[in-house]
């Protein structure tokens, strides 16, 4: 297999050049846009592995990239957003990024974020890497009433419809079916999940789980599957079989 392909769109030249520094020297091949529509243009022609978006950009901003994206590919999305904007990050998140950087920050951060996902992105389809319980755990289908995911084929059927999810998305759903009744705390699904320790806050979190129910709940509001520990977390609920 070859280099894994980033695009980096910003339309502040410094940050894309000093990223892009960064990223090679850990062997990636990066692709780089000033403005939404070229980040369009590149991710449709290259099919690059992972895109990092900045909000603000020319011509479409990072929101509408990732909503058109969505609309088609679950590619993991690092939104850039500005620090202190946190409804950026909470449209970032809601609009199906899979995670987000506040400016200012450093290149290391985000190397360490983009190596945290395609790490996980490679154990997850493949399974290889691991031993013992956690190979047993990232590999095989996983079914409950009215709801079953595959590991391998990363799909998900809630009574019968596919539902499409993002990465993210679906690596905590994958944690919490393949641990039902356990109570995972916000911050522990923060570092299962981004495989780092992550540096952002439990907002992150929270979209997801809204995410997750809006799409494998059949009704939100009052969820089946993913439960409210109030003042703790959230745990799986599934009254069925597990791993298969």
């Amino acid at each position: 297999m070859g280099a894994f392909k980033i695009l980096i769109a910003d339309d502040e030249e410094n940050i894309t050049d000093v990223c892009t520094r960064y990223l090679q020297r850990e062997g990636y091949e990066v692709l780089s846009a000033k403005d939404g529509e070229e980040a369009l243009q590149l991710w449709q022609t290259e099919k690059p592995d992972l895109i990092v978006l900045d909000v603000m950009m020319p011509r479409k901003t990072g929101f509408q990239v990732c909503e058109e994206i969505r609309h088609n590919h679950d590619v993991p999305i690092i939104m850039l957003t500005a620090r202190g904007e946190e409804m950026d990050r909470l449209m970032g998140l809601t609009m199906g990024a899979d995670d987000y950087i506040t400016k200012p920050f450093s290149p290391r951060e985000l190397v360490l974020r983009v190596k945290a996902i395609l790490r996980r992105m490679m154990r997850q389809g493949t399974g290889e890497g691991l031993s013992g319980a956690e190979a047993k755990e990232d590999t095989g289908r996983i079914s409950y009433p009215g709801l079953s995911i595959s590991n391998v084929q990363r799909t998900v059927l809630a009574n019968g419809r596919k539902v499409e999810l993002t990465v993210k998305e679906f690596e905590m759903l994958w944690l919490l079916a393949t641990h039902p009744e356990q109570v995972f705390s916000r911050n522990q699904l923060l570092n299962h999940v981004w495989d780092i320790d992550y540096f952002g806050d439990t907002t992150t979190v929270t979209v997801h789980i809204r995410r997750l129910r809006e799409k494998i709940e059949p009704n939100p509001s009052d969820p089946l599957y993913i439960k409210t520990v109030w003042g703790i977390g959230y745990k799986f609920e599934g009254r069925g079989e597990g791993t298969a």
